[in-house]
């Protein structure tokens, strides 16, 4: 029996996420999707997609590879949220570096021309290793298998101004989760 996963890996990477809401249940004030990619058919890069109100509650996009950027758009990120699809939106040239231990804290900045976004996610918790196929669940036609490791506590500032908005206490799989995460080791796939 083979134990090699049957489908086209598209891409493998990290992606820590805050979603933010002043209450628990609102839509979301904040949504940051970050992706550093090491392997993807558009090559390696990083990107944060960011709506907020720190961003006049417009959809930003922050990349050192515009075409990664696009690519990842118009697959994985785009299934996870059809907004992040639209090509229109323009991509802002950007620095990416990281600083942290992901046992205690977690720290992403991004620097671009005039502007400094950071994201931290703190308060960890214990990570679940979650794997699932292509098509498994309706409308989702990419498999992942990733670390996600919960954040209870995130903060998320754009040029010194605090998002506002927590994140809230989850339950996944039986285990405590929160809508802020560190996403490593994460890898998709498309069906063949």
């Amino acid at each position: 029996m083979s134990v090699a996963d049957p489908n086209k890996t598209i891409l493998t990477g990290e992606n820590p996420f805050i979603r933010l809401s002043k209450k628990d249940g609102d839509p979301n004030s904040t949504d940051a999707s970050f992706w550093r990619i090491i392997f993807s058919p558009a090559g390696p890069g990083h990107v944060l997609y960011i709506k907020s109100e720190v961003t006049e509650n417009r959809r930003l996009i922050y990349s050192d590879n515009i075409a990664m950027a696009r690519w990842l758009g118009s697959t994985v990120q785009g299934m996870l949220n059809a907004e992040t699809k639209d090509p229109a939106t323009p991509v802002i040239d950007a620095e990416f570096s990281k600083s942290g231990d992901p046992r205690y804290f977690w720290t992403e900045r991004v620097k671009a021309r005039g502007e400094e976004i950071a994201l931290t996610w703190y308060d960890i918790g214990e990570p679940l290793l979650i794997h699932t196929q292509p098509n498994q669940q309706p409308d989702r036609p990419y498999g992942v298998c990733t670390v996600l490791i919960p954040a209870m506590g995130a903060r998320l500032t754009r040029n010194g101004v605090d998002a506002v908005g927590s994140p809230w206490r989850r339950e996944r799989e039986g285990r405590p989760f929160s809508t802020c995460a560190l996403a490593f080791s994460e890898s998709w796939t498309e069906a063949k």
